[in-house]
């Protein structure tokens, strides 16, 4: 065999072993339940995969999507625990990242700081608009997105936005950025299926303030971390006081957690940004500056 094909083997048989990489780590992403074999919980932020968060499906609303359970009622009592748990939190974390809600950062949410409009700055924004309209215009059409690759962030709880998200988008916007390729699509649901009003990016959540301001414009836009989750022990979850826990709890300390024998993380998920391109100004077009001033 000449040093040319055995190059070439070597180079497709690397080539295999990256995409069969890739592929286990978006499957263990969308596991609801998957842990390390130290019990340490494997959690999938921003469509990879992080240890050493809470185990709560919270954590994994960027790269998966789950549906409510067509039939809680047969389920062991453990997993209607956990089911109970799942909903508060999810839905939760569906009214914080809706626009128009004005309090949601108050306690949970860090919001990165307005800066003064550098030169460029409007021009790179309505850029990305462009780019992301005539990227996702296809997505007018929901089947399209769902025969994509999109997948409804729980379909059957009534909210004003739903997330249509794409894991492998999520997983490629950790390391690149095209502003034709958002993590997430933004519906509202109407009579006969879903009306496309917008889209999501997404970064790890150590990504510094100039890096998402090489993304989107920190002048335009505001992106932003959930923050300072308390869940409550599990063998509480029925019983729980939700006005001190989850997301629109008043516990915002590690020490408060403590002391109420929760489970605290400081960030549970990745730096997000909402855009909505078929505004008709940047203010509204990034939401998420315009609607919490």
């Amino acid at each position: 065999m000449s040093a040319r094909s055995t190059a070439i083997q070597l180079a497709a048989k690397t080539g295999m072993l990256i995409a069969a990489l890739f592929v286990v780590t978006v499957l263990l992403a969308a596991i609801p339940q998957h842990k390390e074999q130290s019990g340490q919980p494997l959690v999938a932020l921003n469509g990879y995969v992080q240890p050493g968060l809470p185990d709560t499906d919270t954590h994994r609303i960027i790269v998966r999507a789950s549906e409510a359970p067509a039939q809680e009622s047969q389920e062991e009592p453990a997993t209607l625990a956990a089911t109970s748990e799942e909903k508060a939190s999810e839905q939760a974390a569906v009214h914080d990242m809706t626009r128009g809600n004005h309090d949601a950062h108050a306690l949970h949410m860090t919001m990165t700081e307005m800066r003064q409009e550098a030169p460029g700055d409007a021009q790179r924004a309505n850029e990305i608009v462009a780019q992301l309209r005539s990227g996702i215009e296809k997505y007018k059409d929901y089947h399209v997105a769902l025969a994509d690759g999109f997948h409804i962030f729980l379909p059957n709880v009534p909210q004003p936005e739903y997330h249509f998200t794409s894991y492998r988008n999520g997983f490629l916007q950790a390391f690149s950025f095209d502003p034709a390729r958002p993590t997430s699509l933004l519906y509202q649901k109407t009579s006969t299926g879903y009306e496309l009003v917008g889209a999501m990016y997404t970064m790890p959540q150590r990504s510094t303030e100039d890096q998402l301001n090489a993304r989107v414009p920190l002048s335009v836009a505001m992106w932003h971390l959930h923050t300072n989750l308390c869940m409550p022990p599990r063998d509480q979850l029925r019983s729980a006081d939700w006005t001190k826990f989850g997301l629109h709890g008043s516990i915002t300390s590690k020490d408060g957690c403590d002391a109420a024998g929760g489970r605290f993380s400081a960030v549970v998920f990745g730096w997000m940004v909402h855009v909505y391109p078929y505004e008709d100004s940047l203010d509204k077009i990034f939401a998420m500056h315009h609607h919490m001033d």
